[in-house]
């Protein structure tokens, strides 16, 4: 019976694929500490010692005190961290291309109960000074929104990083204007490894006021950490969160896989392993025949411009992807991703353009 069941489970086991990272499953830390967690009882709603433990490791992390919260997915993280930042009648500046615009179903603005969203148009997915203060200042009359918050997607949707520089330059316009800088990090630690900073450097000493950062596309199976750096923000987002249904009752299976993954620094060397994959895809493809890089490949996502045959011809032996930014194909890699698998892929990639 043991082996029919194998037999089963191998049979229904699909081979690796980079469409998207959230493909991955649990890495073994994460899987560990969830196990070790299991044991005894703990108070729940966040009591436990799992939910203290991991969110020290978060200030250890960042070298600074801040508010931790756990959420479940990177959607609310991001909704309720900005309708933290916001009143109904307020905006919120971003690149067009930002999740929270393109990928959340209108939820920031449904948390904020009302807070629009206002998109600037951009060829990478960044957001410059120049861009926000067009935005904040193109209308100050009581009949528009009023521009409270700006947030940016470290790494973009694109796949491409804001530099320290930018980050820095950024922020000093959010002050100028009196604005508070919110960054979307589902990959942040993606972003840190590719930059080779630490995650203070690319957020509260660069002037990020708040920062959702991502535990799902890290290798986690859920769960996302909101670190409010400018303390004063985070009062009564615990209220906020049970409002929107993501208070955890048994809290500690949300934090004790941050308390291994930040403490044996798996975060950072999952994040580097999936951007070292990334980059040796696109550097092996870039000059195939009829294939070009949409953009940088600078973190874990590889975006390239495919001819339709050469598309079609993958998908026929049975590659997935997604085509969803400016029609080219999107390539995402991640903590488990397997060199062979990324061979193979290649190898698909010259035959089909030979």
């Amino acid at each position: 019976m043991i082996d029919e069941r194998k037999a089963w489970t191998q049979s229904m086991q699909q081979p690796q694929q980079f469409a998207s990272d959230n493909y991955a499953g649990v890495c073994p830390e994460a899987w560990a500490a969830m196990n070790e967690a299991n044991s005894g009882h703990e108070p729940a709603y966040g009591g436990d010692q799992w939910t203290a433990r991991a969110s020290e490791a978060f200030r250890t992390l960042f070298e600074t005190p801040c508010e931790v919260f756990f959420a479940f997915n990177g959607t609310a993280a991001n909704s309720l961290a900005l309708a933290s930042l916001c009143q109904s009648y307020h905006s919120v500046i971003c690149s067009e291309s930002a999740h929270v615009e393109t990928d959340e179903c209108g939820a920031p603005e449904f948390f904020s109960n009302g807070s629009k969203l206002l998109v600037a148009p951009s060829s990478n997915g960044k957001l410059t000074p120049e861009a926000i203060r067009s935005i904040a200042l193109k209308r100050t009359d009581i009949h528009y929104p009023k521009p409270r918050a700006v947030t940016i997607t470290q790494p973009t949707e694109t796949g491409e990083l804001y530099t320290l520089d930018e980050i820095h330059a950024i922020s000093a316009e959010c002050r100028s204007l009196g604005l508070k800088l919110h960054m979307d990090g589902a990959r942040f630690a993606n972003a840190c490894a590719s930059l080779g900073c630490s995650p203070a450097e690319m957020t509260w000493k660069a002037g990020v006021d708040v920062l959702c950062f991502g535990g799902t596309k890290n290798g986690m199976a859920v769960g996302e950490a909101v670190i409010f750096f400018d303390t004063k923000l985070a009062e009564d987002f615990d209220y906020r969160c049970k409002q929107a249904g993501q208070l955890a009752s048994k809290m500690r299976f949300l934090a004790a896989p941050w308390v291994a993954m930040l403490e044996s620094g798996a975060w950072l060397r999952h994040a580097s392993h999936a951007n070292a994959c990334a980059q040796d895809f696109a550097h092996r493809v870039e000059s195939l025949p009829g294939i070009k890089l949409m953009f940088k490949a600078q973190a874990n996502a590889v975006f390239l411009t495919l001819p339709s045959e050469i598309a079609e011809g993958l998908r026929a032996r049975g590659w997935l992807f997604y085509t969803f930014i400016g029609g080219g194909a999107r390539f995402m890699f991640a903590w488990d991703s397997s060199p062979e698998r990324v061979t193979a892929l290649v190898e698909d990639l010259r035959a089909l353009t030979s």
